[in-house]
This record gives structure tokens, sequence and C-alpha cells, in this order.
């Protein structure tokens, strides 16, 4: 069984806007952290945004004021609002939920390209110019 399986991906112009789901299970999404990432071809894995079991958010400072993460507790669903978005934007978009880590820590494993402790299997996005 999946634990987290996202949706909402296309692809858009430059400054549209996409919404992305993320559905868990209630295991998964009662994790202490949950949150996006995203993977460009030929780059890293980048944090994106995450939120805690309290409700506070951090995002990537190229994408503060943009996107903006949230939950539905009635439907164990995460979800990324995406507005104005770039050509920068375009990757693989991923929803991943972690027993213990979140915010910074969240962001620094995936710079050091370890692993959440559950990852989905993507949505892509595409941004056009």
């Amino acid at each position: 069984q999946e634990q987290l399986v996202e949706s909402g991906g296309g692809s858009v112009q430059a400054g549209g806007s996409l919404r992305l789901s993320c559905a868990a299970s209630e295991y998964t999404y009662n994790s202490v952290c949950m949150g996006w990432f995203r993977q460009a071809p030929g780059k890293e894995r980048e944090g994106v945004a995450t939120i805690d079991s309290d409700g506070d958010t951090r995002y990537a400072e190229s994408v503060k004021g943009r996107f903006t993460i949230s939950k539905d507790n009635a439907k164990n669903t995460l979800y990324l609002q995406m507005n104005s978005l770039k050509p920068d934007d375009t990757a693989m978009y991923y929803c991943a939920a972690d027993s213990v880590r979140c915010h910074g820590v969240f962001f620094m494993i995936l710079r050091q390209n370890g692993r959440i402790n559950y990852e989905g299997k993507g949505t892509q996005v595409t941004v056009s110019s």
C-alpha cells in the first residue's frame, strides 16, 4: 500500500497556478512533519515547503510568497498551492513525511541527498515561458 500519492501536476504558462495534492495513509499523515520537495533534470533534490503537526510552516527562499503548503485533516491530504509559477519551477514534485525531522533539518537532509522517512512517487510540473 502506497503511503503517499501525489496528483495535480501539469503544464502551465509562466504566471499561472497549480495546486498539488498528496493523499496520505492515516499513519503517514499523522507524522510530525509533512512537506514537498522537487527535483529538476540534472539537479539535486530541493526542499520546497514543510508543515509540522502544530501547523508551523517553512518555505524555500525561492518560493516564498508564491507557494502555500496546507493540510486537510478530514481528508488526510497535504496540498501545495503554487502561484506566479516560473520556468525555474519546472521539476518533479514529491510529497514526503517524516516521523521526527522537520523544517531546517528536513531541507538539510535533501541537500545532503539523504532520505525522508516516506516519499511519494512524484508529479510533474512544467512551466513554459
